[in-house]
């Protein structure tokens, strides 16, 4: 797998860095940047945008990833996926200001390309 495989539009299900797991819903986009980097753009639960940005190798992706709470603040963190397929990821993250005694977990679906998403 290459990283160019990865770009397109991927439905996620995940779960919060708490004891409670709350679990959300959203998408992921991931593009190339001119340097081969990726860039992440989520939309959690149809509200929340967050940006990141990454790199790929050996089918493991890392992206650092921040946005801003309905709090006003910052909140800054990073996520891994293990890519189990081109077109399923799999991974855990982690927040600055989270509970440090949880980890939470994302699970990433493709439905589309970028391609077919421009046509």
């Amino acid at each position: 797998m290459t990283i160019k495989d990865l770009q397109g539009i991927y439905n996620i299900t995940g779960s919060n860095q708490d004891q409670e797991q709350t679990t959300y819903k959203g998408t992921l986009e991931l593009t190339l940047d001119n340097n081969n980097r990726i860039n992440a753009k989520w939309i959690i639960n149809n509200s929340q945008k967050q940006l990141g940005t990454g790199f790929f190798k050996d089918n493991i992706l890392v992206i650092n990833f921040n946005y801003k709470g309905d709090d006003n603040e910052i909140y800054k963190g990073v996520v891994v996926y293990k890519c189990v397929t081109k077109d399923i990821l799999d991974g855990f993250w982690s927040e600055k200001k989270g509970n440090p005694l949880y980890l939470g977990e994302e699970r990433c679906f493709r439905i589309g390309s970028l391609k077919e998403r421009i046509n």
